[in-house]
């Protein structure tokens, strides 16, 4: 006699614990227009693949903090700033488009990783007329890397907005 046995194993749900994070309002660190991430040309950022968040097209080359936190990264190029919030947010400010090719050339930076710095400090400086003319486009993506941690996303501009002006809500 020949017996065959089935076993059939239910497999829990997977739950995906998300880090508690204190809400928090993030506020623009340029002075400039809104783009939605989507509209930016860089599949990467439009597609959110680092996360969401607002692009900026900048009317000035000044970067300011827009959260309270540390300076987790200056790329050696410039072009771009983490910054983990005091709150939680891992931010990525990141100017302009394809602006790592410049190695460097039109930025000034003001700060340093490790840094500790307060909001509406100012961070870099570039310059917007000079990078614009070498064909680049400046649009600004301020993104949210760690957004999963959130159970909402809110982007709170449209338009223009001032350093200081609130941009995204985190919550």
């Amino acid at each position: 006699m020949v017996s065959s046995a089935t076993a059939t194993t239910t497999a829990a749900p997977e739950t995906v614990e998300k880090e508690k994070v204190t809400p928090e309002t993030i506020i623009s660190p340029i002075k400039g227009s809104t783009v939605p991430l989507s509209d930016v040309k860089d599949d990467v950022f439009a597609s959110e693949a680092l996360g969401k968040g607002v692009a900026i097209l900048p009317d000035e080359g000044k970067v300011y903090s827009p959260v309270d936190g540390t300076i987790t990264v200056v790329f050696p190029t410039k072009h771009a700033i983490g910054i983990n919030s005091k709150n939680g947010a891992e931010l990525l400010i990141h100017i302009g488009m394809d602006t790592v090719q410049l190695e460097g050339k039109g930025f000034t930076s003001h700060v340093e990783q490790g840094q500790e710095v307060h909001q509406g400090e100012l961070l870099t400086e570039f310059d917007v007329d000079g990078i614009t003319n070498q064909g680049y486009d400046v649009t600004t993506p301020i993104i949210v890397t760690n957004s999963k941690n959130y159970n909402d996303i809110d982007v709170l501009a449209d338009g223009h907005v001032e350093p200081g002006d609130s941009i995204i809500d985190l919550k």
